[in-house]
């Protein structure tokens, strides 16, 4: 399934230029699916997916509902503690959703598309509205720092000892952990897992909504760190609202002036890897399906744009036996840049971006002997450690 991740500086259009771009699909003959966080006009509010026009259906991304359903869900699960600690239920009615959980439901319908009822009614593009550009890249990185959380918090060694349990909690005279908690950490880590191989896979690109302007081109030249720190691909740049290049009015060809410069300068950005598309202003808000029509003819998804990049970092011999562990940040400035090698990991951070990295076998037989930021390349070098490489003859 063709899969197009949607998102942009605030403000700019981003949910119109996700519901043009899915409704340039299916008139291209694709069965394809919208799903969004915000309202989109004219297009159904559901949660589930509904028809728009002819192989076009989309579904609302209902947060609220979808944190309520989780916690009854766990606390049906933990009905057993519960009880025994007197506690008092929660019913769905009171609960109000915390900070996070719209992360949490975007997930959750990411995995519906890749391995629920969505991906079994055969749907051949999916198109995603994430929320705005910073938001964005931190929950695709989401799923994979979760799984990684699960697995130091509850090893799965641990579940081998099931049988033990009973021995080690009169032995320690504490209760261990239930076996449902294991069960339910095996459940997520598949569920982020489905996920997070939906995120990566070659068919699945991001696409960048901006309204030409400086504030917009510092966001997307920010957004290039973060965007190669996850080896994630961009298809295009889809400049939105752009005016028309000729005008009588000085005030407005001024404005058309510096929109173009913008866009002059976003060609040179982001050439030949990603391209540079225009959507023009029509004037007013898009509010009904032929509006979107207007603006769908420079949306349709590339499929010749290549997908997730898949870890982009190598290594490299950098001489008198010193491995250099390359990484491309475009966009990434030295002071911004933070590097902590702790154990058999790598904590990378480069302005609000983070990544952690486990190190491949022959470069946790090293120390690290330095750094530097090279024409967008980190390049950390690591020096083989004595005590923990076989000796030569």
């Amino acid at each position: 399934m063709r899969t197009v991740l949607v998102t942009g500086p605030g403000g700019a259009g981003r949910t119109t230029v996700a519901a043009a771009t899915a409704l340039a699909s299916a008139r291209s003959g694709r069965r394809t699916l919208l799903v969004s966080a915000d309202a989109v006009p004219a297009f159904p509010a559901g949660t589930d997916a509904a028809e728009v026009t002819e192989r076009l259906a989309c579904a609302r991304i209902d947060s609220a509902a979808h944190f309520r359903g989780e916690l009854l869900e766990l606390q049906d699960r933990a009905s057993g503690v519960l009880d025994l600690l007197g506690a008092n239920r929660l019913d769905g009615e009171e609960l109000t959703e915390l900070p996070g959980s719209a992360q949490l439901a975007v997930l959750h319908t990411l995995r519906r598309a890749a391995e629920g009822d969505w991906a079994r009614d055969g749907y051949e593009v999916l198109v995603v509205d994430l929320p705005p550009l910073t938001d964005a890249l931190a929950l695709l990185a989401l799923p994979g720092q979760l799984r990684r959380y699960l697995r130091r918090l509850l090893p799965r060694e641990r579940q081998a000892a099931r049988a033990l349990r009973p021995v080690l909690a009169q032995l320690a005279g504490v209760p261990m952990p239930a076996r449902w908690l294991y069960e339910a950490a095996a459940r997520k880590d598949a569920e982020l897992a489905a996920v997070e191989a939906l995120i990566e896979d070659n068919a699945t690109t991001v696409r960048l909504v901006a309204e030409p302007g400086q504030a917009a081109g510092e966001a997307l030249s920010s957004a290039r760190t973060g965007l190669a720190l996850h080896g994630l691909r961009v298809d295009s740049v889809v400049a939105s609202r752009v005016l028309p290049r000729h005008s009588a009015d000085p005030w407005f060809a001024d404005l058309a002036a510096r929109q173009e410069k913008c866009l002059d300068h976003w060609h040179q950005e982001w050439a030949p890897g990603a391209s540079v598309r225009e959507t023009a202003h029509l004037g007013r808000e898009p509010r009904t399906v032929e509006d979107l029509a207007l603006l769908a003819g420079t949306c349709a998804p590339d499929d010749r744009a290549p997908g997730h990049a898949g870890d982009p970092w190598w290594t490299e011999d950098a001489g008198d036996g010193v491995i250099a562990w390359c990484l491309p940040l475009p966009g990434a400035v030295k002071e911004d840049l933070k590097l902590v090698r702790r154990g058999d990991e790598l904590l990378l951070t480069a302005g609000p971006f983070h990544r952690i990295v486990r190190l491949e076998s022959a470069l946790r037989r090293c120390t690290v002997s330095g750094a530097a930021l090279t024409d967008g390349v980190l390049r950390v070098r690591f020096t083989p450690d004595p005590g923990l490489w076989p000796r030569t003859q």
